[in-house]
């Protein structure tokens, strides 16, 4: 009962999703102030029903629920907790998952950190997000559910996770390259809300900076911690140092590298604003 449970909060979420992908756009083009006020407690509903999902999968792995067809595949009764939770995103179902409840946490860290934005460009920029959401969410309840059963044959134990994984570097690498990756779709809808709203203000750029910074740390730690996971686990050269999953997070952090460097033109010159909207775009094509 306790899978369908995370499942259900994920069929919220995506109706959470919907919503805030519809609602506050209309009201930026009609001009209804009352309409993109909707963006923020939607944002919130979307995030607690998206996290509500994650932590119900994470503790179906803890107690070794291998009902599951995921969990009975990537965990392992005598795998320590922390793998279990770790194995969370040892594959494809799991990685996605987070992938959506860290854009949710990015969601909610707009709304914090930046109360000062006007609605309309705040109902755009959660608007944008919520779009890439729906995709990503119907993506994973239509063709590669976490919390699908295993009808018949349930197994007595998991296949284990896959011994290269069993690492302390795979317990911290993926999610904090996810940050980083994730941060690229804040960067990426703050120039929708320029294009959209067709008016690129000088404090607009001021306040994606520490977006856009936080974003190159974390995408920075994440190639460093893989890089030294990869080197030390293959102990014969670290030829993983290059691998597909490195190169692609060394895509986007040159990207993130320029944009940064622009985005210092752009607020202290009031110069380069086209060129750091489309620094902004690349660099979250790239995370994709």
């Amino acid at each position: 009962m306790i899978p369908e449970l995370g499942h259900f909060a994920l069929i919220i979420g995506l109706a959470f999703a919907i919503c805030l992908s519809i609602i506050p756009l209309i009201g930026v083009y009609a001009e209804q102030e009352k309409l993109t006020r909707y963006a923020k407690p939607l944002t919130f509903g979307m995030f607690a029903f998206t996290a509500i999902s994650l932590i119900i999968l994470a503790y179906s792995f803890v107690i070794d629920d291998f009902s599951v067809k995921y969990i009975a595949g990537h965990s392992n009764s005598l795998l320590p907790y922390y793998f279990k939770i770790s194995a969370v995103w040892g594959g494809h179902e799991g990685s996605i998952l987070l992938w959506i409840f860290i854009l949710q946490c990015w969601n909610v860290a707009v709304i914090v950190w930046q109360r000062n934005l006007p609605n309309n460009v705040l109902g755009v920029i959660l608007g944008s997000n919520a779009i890439i959401s729906v995709g990503l969410i119907a993506f994973l309840l239509f063709t590669s559910n976490p919390f699908l059963r295993i009808i018949d044959n349930i197994p007595i134990d998991g296949l284990d996770l896959n011994p290269l994984l069993q690492d302390v570097g795979f317990v911290s690498h993926p999610p904090i390259l996810y940050i980083g990756y994730v941060g690229t779709t804040v960067l990426f809808a703050f120039a929708i809300a320029t294009l959209i709203l067709g008016n690129a203000k000088q404090e607009w750029f001021e306040w994606l900076k520490p977006f856009a910074f936080l974003s190159w740390a974390f995408l920075t730690l994440g190639i460093v911690l893989g890089s030294w996971w990869a080197y030390y686990e293959l102990g014969w050269g670290g030829w993983w140092f290059w691998d597909p999953v490195e190169n692609a997070s060394f895509m986007p952090w040159l990207i993130l590298t320029a944009f940064i460097h622009v985005l210092v033109l752009v607020v202290k010159r009031n110069s380069y604003h086209s060129f750091a909207l489309l620094l902004a775009i690349v660099s979250f094509a790239l995370s994709l």
